[in-house]
């Protein structure tokens, strides 16, 4: 089909990112394009989380791969509203189509194939993830979808974390329950600045992790415990 973007697999990607480092400007440039370009690319979101998630590949094309991923996510979810009308796509007063005159050009969102992929495995690379900078990428890209999914699309993304938090007692679990905790904390920012009416979900957190969370706060405030 016309338009359609080339096709891409995880190595060809796994390529641009590295490329995007490159001072030469003749190697660079075809890789930003490409990267900018991702978003039109179906399975794109998944093979960003592949490489962000593989710990063999270089940290820097990791954390890239994280960025993108993040940037996607918040740009592409669901469709933005817009209070801009009457205005044409250059700027100028619009004779376009659409109600009011109003040119409008059609936003790109991810496929709900491509979105449950995320929700499926964002939040296990978020949790076994030992580098800060990717770690708090994915953590974002948890909250940005949090704000749209959460509860009613991503039901299983709470008991996921709140099943991680549960394992504190055990030493060779604590990277997988700091990152939960990170995540579970991004869940609730988005409730921060809610009115009480809109805060039900954020209700139901409280009391699902409180029994979780009094006694690991117990453990880390006893100076018994290493």
């Amino acid at each position: 089909m016309a338009g359609q973007p080339p096709a891409m697999d995880t190595e060809q990607l796994h390529v641009a990112l590295q490329h995007s480092f490159s001072p030469d400007a003749s190697i660079r440039s075809p890789a930003e394009a490409t990267i900018k370009n991702l978003k039109h690319v179906k399975g794109a979101v998944t093979m960003l989380l592949q490489v962000a998630a593989e710990k063999q590949v270089q940290y820097e094309v990791r954390q890239a791969a994280a960025i993108q991923l993040k940037n996607i996510c918040r740009e592409c979810w669901v469709e933005r509203v817009s209070f801009t009308l009457g205005l044409g796509v250059d700027g100028g007063t619009g004779s376009g189509s659409g109600s009011g005159g109003a040119s409008r050009i059609r936003p790109t969102l991810l496929d709900e194939e491509d979105k449950a992929g995320i929700r499926t495995n964002l939040v296990e690379a978020l949790l076994s993830e030992p580098e800060k900078s990717v770690r708090d990428l994915m953590a974002e890209t948890v909250h940005s979808i949090a704000i749209h999914d959460f509860p009613d699309n991503w039901p299983n993304l709470l008991p996921t974390l709140l099943h991680q938090i549960a394992q504190s007692a055990d030493p060779a679990q604590a990277l997988r329950v700091h990152n939960a905790l990170l995540a579970l904390r991004k869940i609730c920012k988005r409730y921060e600045y809610k009115s009480r009416e809109q805060r039900g979900p954020l209700n139901d957190i409280v009391v699902q992790s409180f029994p979780l969370l009094l006694p690991l706060a117990q453990r880390l405030s006893d100076p018994n415990v290493h």
